[in-house]
């Protein structure tokens, strides 16, 4: 483990094309004149991750994936490597995301293929972890998220750089937060399944919050035990909004 520092991580999801590039290079010329306590990467569509990556060399901007195949080449239509990732320009992949687990059936045992992906191609990954809404009222919250960081997580994460995100499903996208206490609870408990899955490696990697972080709430959320970060979706998409969110940390 060689990365200390908390890391704030930007998800554009489906969104930007060409013309989002300049929101990028605001982002990095912002942290050039006064640099962060943080860790900041851009992870935007795969179309634009060379780009990207070409347009804020140089900077503190970090740039990643939003997924990877397991396989490292082969007939999968549509599909992207970590090996293709990290050729384009890439140092982070996201992985498990609620979305893809949701949306394309991603099982825990998906993700932990693609993690070790990820670790052979040389990239560092960002493992999901997350509850629905009926999850939370049924009180499995805690429950839901150890097992899939029991599942997500593989034995080769040992000695390598990872981050894991708690992001609460419901609170993605729908304006919603979980209390500070509620955040804290399952961070805490993402911590001791990290543990014991992994030993000190797993005490060493930052655990993000993801869910509705904005530059009005995000210095709460981020002085909360056992949050080193945060994942962040459409704050992101604007070099102020997200230099806002950066700043708190």
């Amino acid at each position: 483990m060689t990365h200390m520092r908390p890391l704030i991580a930007g998800n554009w999801k489906m969104n930007g094309t060409g013309a989002a590039l300049d929101e990028a290079k605001a982002l990095a010329a912002a942290l050039k004149a006064e640099p962060a306590a943080a860790r900041v990467a851009l992870c935007p569509p795969a179309t634009l991750i060379e780009r990207l990556a070409r347009a804020v060399e140089g900077s503190a901007v970090e740039v990643g994936g939003q997924e990877c195949h397991a396989e490292a080449s082969g007939a999968f239509t549509g599909d992207v490597s970590a090996a293709m990732l990290a050729d384009a320009g890439a140092g982070l992949v996201i992985l498990g995301h609620s979305e893809r687990r949701a949306l394309h059936g991603e099982t825990d045992a998906d993700v932990a293929a693609k993690v070790e992906a990820a670790l052979a191609a040389g990239l560092e990954p960002v493992i999901c972890v997350g509850e629905t809404l009926q999850q939370r009222e049924a009180g499995e919250a805690v429950a839901v998220v150890q097992a899939q960081v029991a599942g997500s997580l593989p034995k080769s994460l040992n000695g390598k750089d990872f981050a894991v995100a708690y992001e609460p499903v419901w609170a993605i996208g729908t304006g919603l937060t979980p209390t500070v206490e509620q955040i804290e609870e399952v961070h805490r408990a993402v911590r001791a399944a990290m543990v014991a899955r992994l030993g000190e490696a797993g005490r060493a990697a930052p655990i993000l919050y993801g869910g509705s972080v904005k530059p009005s709430n995000a210095a709460e959320i981020l002085k909360t035990p056992e949050v080193g970060g945060a994942l962040v979706g459409g704050a992101s998409l604007k070099a102020g909004d997200f230099l806002g969110i950066i700043r708190a940390a």
